[in-house]
């Protein structure tokens, strides 16, 4: 793995890959500023395929079609990052057509894009699962951009304006910080040239500070949501937890791995599904972000169970907080999760991808490597120390069923 740095300071992350037929890109443009309408950032991603000054988006549609260019842009929390892969011998085709996208997006297609949103949003908040999650998030980050949620953007979308957009596009250009990584069998001279050809015009800012605030969530609250022709209840429990950079990050991986993300080997999925037969899904989850994380819970179950499967959660989160893990049950989760993540990491892409985050954050393109070991070294006094500082007063808790079943919560 090598770093070279841009004549514009952008950093760029290599990892040669011998003999492998494509190419990987991504693009990290960091979200310094929190948006104050909900779907700016949204909308700004969903226009950057939607056509250049060059290139209408038909035309820009062939052309990545015709040249079997994967281009694509995804928008997150805290950053928005591109995303290309292609044949080792297109790749500076395919880096021309970003270099457009990026640099010459016209954002002509706004009021069309802003009703297509809508109706998405509006279509996805009739799954009863979607809207569950929807009420959690709104909730746990109230307040917040972490909280932007489809219903907060619902609110907002109509005051939005082309200009707003075009404000956070500029913005986004000039005064973020931006890093590149790049996955695949190359010429490392080749390619510095290549990127100096189509990127070096971009300002880069690497001490910009995030202006994002750090979400605060003082008391517990419990969010009921009515959905009266739901067949399933949709319960989500969740707590405010340390990020990535914290010393217990890999610890609080591998709680999660045991309580619910490791599928039919984790403990809710065999004391609530298998033996209680609660749930018709039943999972952990643990999400981080720049100014925060998430540790949370959540079932799907026949209505009637509801106050069955809060107690179900109340026992095994007891269990893990009260009682040591055994070594079996500790190492075995720890294989799982090193396993997965081996698995995750297989294609340049997924490389490309992971290498372009952990430079993000700073920790460092290599994180990867030193987070398995941190995972090696969790102990059984780890697993019980950080349950008990991470599920704790305050908790916000979600639940959507139809009414007559929230009565009794």
């Amino acid at each position: 793995m090598n770093k070279i740095i841009l004549d514009n300071t952008i950093p760029v992350v290599l990892k040669e890959n011998k003999n492998t037929p494509r190419h990987a890109m991504c693009f990290y443009f960091k979200i310094e500023e929190p948006e104050k309408k909900a779907g700016l950032y949204t909308i700004l991603n969903r226009l950057f395929l939607q056509g250049t000054n060059k290139r209408s988006a038909a035309q820009l549609a062939q052309e990545l079609d015709e040249n079997a260019i994967d281009c694509y842009s995804e928008m997150k929390q805290d950053f928005l990052r591109f995303k290309l892969q292609c044949l080792n011998e297109d790749f500076e085709k395919g880096l021309e057509i970003l270099a457009d996208i990026i640099k010459n997006s016209t954002l002509e297609e706004f009021d069309k894009e802003v009703i297509k949103l809508k109706g998405e949003i509006q279509a996805e908040l009739d799954d009863p699962k979607s809207k569950a999650l929807d009420g959690f998030y709104k909730n746990i980050y109230k307040n917040h951009p972490y909280g932007h949620t489809y219903t907060k953007i619902l609110e907002d979308i109509d005051e939005l304006t082309k200009s707003d957009v075009e404000c956070a596009y500029k913005n986004l250009l000039e005064n973020s910080s931006k890093i590149i990584s790049i996955a695949g069998d190359f010429e490392k001279d080749n390619l510095e040239e290549m990127l100096k050809k189509h990127f070096s015009d971009l300002k880069n800012n690497p001490d910009a500070q995030s202006k994002i605030p750090v979400p605060q969530l003082k008391e517990n609250s419990v969010v009921k949501i009515v959905k009266n022709d739901a067949s399933q209840a949709q319960i989500i429990q969740g707590w405010h937890v340390p990020t990535i950079y914290s010393k217990d990050y890999a610890s609080i991986m591998v709680m999660n791995t045991m309580l619910g993300s490791s599928g039919l080997s984790s403990r809710l999925f065999l004391e609530l599904r298998d033996k209680k037969g609660l749930a018709y899904v039943v999972r952990s989850s643990y999400e981080i972000y720049d100014k925060a994380a998430l540790f949370n819970v959540y079932i799907a179950t026949e209505p009637k169970n509801i106050k069955t499967c809060l107690e179900g959660f109340k026992v095994e989160l007891d269990k893990i907080k009260n009682i040591p893990v055994t070594q079996e049950e500790l190492e075995n989760a720890k294989n799982n999760l090193i396993g997965k993540r081996q698995f995750f990491t297989e294609t340049n892409l997924q490389q490309s991808s992971l290498m372009a985050f952990y430079e993000d954050k700073g920790l460092g393109a290599n994180f990867e490597e030193k987070l398995i070991e941190l995972v090696k070294q969790v102990s059984v006094q780890d697993i019980q120390r950080v349950a008990n500082e991470c599920i704790k007063d305050p908790f916000v808790l979600t639940i959507l069923a139809p009414e007559e079943y929230l009565k009794e919560v």
